[in-house]
């Protein structure tokens, strides 16, 4: 128990960061491709200044890694963090 407890101020701010309901649908979106802001308000209806709030705390938290291309953003899934959230969620339940 002493361990899983060890976890809770890593993981409550992860978990609070992907309950949000948009911030999932980009998410599915970005896990296909990386794309730009445009791109992802187009393919989630969502507005512009909803979207680009979201990619902020979605960086914040390294779900999201953004590269700048001249005028454009690419947002895309940092992998290499998300597979340390994994990690850390298997052993949290003892999964490995």
């Amino acid at each position: 128990m002493q361990k899983a407890c060890n976890y809770i101020p890593w993981i409550l701010p992860f978990l609070k960061t992907i309950s949000d309901e948009n911030r999932l649908k980009i998410i599915c979106v970005l896990k296909e491709w990386e794309k730009c802001v445009n791109h992802i308000v187009k393919i989630t209806n969502l507005p512009q200044n909803l979207v680009s709030h979201h990619l902020k705390k979605l960086k914040e938290a390294e779900i999201v890694i953004a590269t700048k291309e001249g005028l454009n953003v690419r947002y895309k899934i940092n992998h290499k963090k998300v597979d340390e959230y994994l990690k850390e969620f298997d052993e949290l339940f003892g999964l490995n």
